[in-house]
Parts: C-alpha cells; structure tokens; sequence
C-alpha cells in the first residue's frame, strides 16, 4: 500500500493549477522548448493516451448507449480492483460549483490495490458500476486512457496496470482547458472516437456561436457565413452539440463497433485492466 495521507488531496489542489499553467508555458518563447522536453517522459504515446466519450449529445441513442455504460461497464467488470478517488482535483482547485468535488476519477487495474485508503475508496464491481451511472446521469463527461500522471499522484508504480476513467465537468476539467496549448505531439495523444463527425444542419444553425465559445480546442469558426469544423483539432469531446440549442449541431459515428473495438485495444496496448 503506497502511503498518501488524506491531506494529500489538499496539496493537490494546490497544485493543480500549476498542470494549466505548465501547458500554456509550453508556447513561450525560450523556456517552452525545454518545459516540453522536461514533460516528454510523462505524455509519450505510451504513458498518454486519452479519449473522451460524448453524452448528452445530440448522437444516436444506440450510439450513446454503446460508447458510455456499455464499454465502461465491460472495463470496470474485467478489472482485477477498483478504487474511486475522494476528491477531484480538478473541481476541487477550482471550487467547482455546479458538479460535486467529492467521489470522482475512478481507477480500475491490479494496482489500484496499493492506493491509500486516506485517499481514495476501494469498491465492488457494483458500487463502480453505481458511479459510472451516478456520473453520467449528472452530465459529466467520461475520459478513459493511460495517465502515466496519475501514477506518480496516487502512489502506484508505473507498471502499466492503472486505467484512469475520469468523469470531466467542462468547467473546471484541467485537460479541456488545456489540450489547446498542448505540443503536437501530446495533443496526438488526446484520440476521438473513431470515425467520429461533428455535422452541422444549416437550416437549423442560427450562428449563435455557443459551439464556437464553448469548443474547448479552437476547432469551430464561421467562415463564409457558415460555421466551419476542424476535425484535425477537435477531441470529440461533444461539447459542441451539447450546448447548441437549435439542435443544429450532432455527432455521428460511421460503425459503432470499429469505434468500440479501436477504443479497447488501443487501451489494453497499454494498460492491463484484469
């Protein structure tokens, strides 16, 4: 059992903000180069690799059913251990005041066993499957990938056995706000869904522009009076359409399954869950 009191949570939320500034740091001129090359180790394809799955979007809903509880549940019930963290560092940095801090990321894998209890709740396949409903229900965002990261958090060597299922609110989400000041080469790393499209029906769309504000990548814009999607930026988070109250915006998936499939073995090249 690693050791982390339970006042470790409140240096992390001290700490926080500083993984914000990091990645804006990594643009300035001079110093960025060598705070890049100083994170390296942390977000190589192998240590980073994240994809976040839209709800409550305007999606199909055997789409949204599939890519939520259906792969979720499946991890969490293959899991050799689960444990869910007892604050969000996140929302608890920033004193979040629309989604509980308390009862957040959930952490599934062998190794899980060794965090503290001081910090975080080891449960049941139930209890884990209770959260990941509770979560959703709220409008919550899950993110599943390898975070080497968390590794060094939560006290558990880096051994690859630690999958991180995070449930993001959009106000308050360290890697939202920051995947847009991300090099290239982690932003990479941050993967939507395959065959994932961001549509848009123009004779709904108003040009409101809340897709615009509320793309946390810079990926939407309105160009020749039309709005205007750049897939090579967007991480498939389906703010966009969350927020879009024409219903003008939605999301489709070519084949349900090969976004499934891709998802999970991209995962398990990296993490043993069981």
């Amino acid at each position: 059992m690693s050791w982390r009191p339970s006042w470790w949570l409140d240096v992390l939320k001290i700490y926080w903000p500083l993984n914000h500034i990091a990645a804006k740091a990594t643009n300035w001129p001079l110093v960025g180069p060598l705070i890049t090359k100083a994170v390296n180790p942390l977000f190589n394809p192998k240590s980073f690799n994240i994809t976040y799955i839209p709800i409550n979007a305007k999606i199909e809903a055997p789409v949204s059913t599939i890519l939520t509880q259906e792969i979720i549940a499946d991890l969490i019930r293959s899991s050799a251990h689960r444990v869910v963290i007892k604050r969000c560092s996140c929302r608890d940095s920033k004193k979040c005041q629309t989604f509980p801090a308390e009862d957040s990321c959930l952490l599934l894998g062998e190794d899980t066993k060794k965090i503290s209890p001081e910090i975080a709740n080891h449960i049941s396949v139930e209890d884990a499957l209770a959260h990941m409903n509770t979560k959703i229900s709220l409008g919550l965002i899950p993110m599943t990938g390898r975070v080497r990261m968390d590794d060094l958090y939560y006290g558990v060597p880096n051994q690859g056995r630690m999958l991180t299922i995070c449930f993001c609110c959009p106000c308050c989400c360290t890697v939202l706000a920051s995947a847009k000041y991300f090099p290239e080469k982690i932003r990479s790393s941050i993967v939507p869904l395959k065959g994932l499209q961001v549509l848009v029906d123009e004779s709904k769309c108003i040009q409101c522009r809340s897709c615009i504000d509320a793309c946390f990548m810079n990926a939407i814009s309105i160009e020749d009076s039309r709005i205007a999607h750049d897939a090579s930026k967007c991480i498939g988070c389906g703010r966009c359409s969350m927020v879009c109250k024409q219903n003008a915006t939605t999301l489709e998936i070519a084949d349900n399954r090969a976004a499934v499939d891709e998802l999970l073995g991209r995962i398990s090249q990296r993490v043993v869950v069981n």
